[in-house]
């Protein structure tokens, strides 16, 4: 399966399908005591979240380059993978959350439905593919032990 599209431009697209959705959209609005708040939790937990990923990569020294899984030298199993299988994409959905917080607007839950929808057929299915010939049985190990997304 060939990726096509990389996922921080997948993230950008269900962003802007949740800005023209909030704005156009007569019903979903809400509001509550702490909303400003919580969404700047969950933008900055993606953002770290994203960064401790990519940091740990970069110290196992394989590639952050989600078109080209077959790229990988190494399987990342430690740290926040012991968690989840898939952080960066975690800390992006955690991003739109954050967005559909901001917005207020009910409806947004559902985009970033679609989002997660869309990176395990699109992106995360072709990933473990590549991963599962590459590392084997490790892999599949990994997999029975750890989340795909949390």
């Amino acid at each position: 399966m060939k990726l096509k599209l990389p996922p921080a431009l997948v993230m950008l697209l269900f962003g802007g399908l949740m800005y023209v959705l909030a704005k156009f959209l007569p019903v979903g609005d809400f509001d509550f005591f702490g909303r400003r708040e919580l969404a700047l939790f969950l933008a900055t937990l993606g953002f770290v979240v994203i960064f401790i990923s990519v940091i740990q990569f970069i110290k196992a020294k394989t590639t952050t380059d989600p078109l080209s899984p077959g790229k990988a030298s190494q399987l990342v199993t430690s740290g926040i993978y012991n968690y989840t299988r898939n952080p960066m994409y975690l800390g992006m959905l955690l991003f739109l959350l954050a967005f559909g917080l901001k917005l207020g607007n009910a409806f947004n839950t559902l985009l970033a439905a679609g989002f997660v929808s869309y990176m395990n057929r699109f992106q995360i299915k072709g990933e473990e593919e590549a991963l599962a010939k590459m590392f084997g049985k490790e892999y599949s190990i990994y997999c029975k032990l750890t989340r795909r997304w949390f």
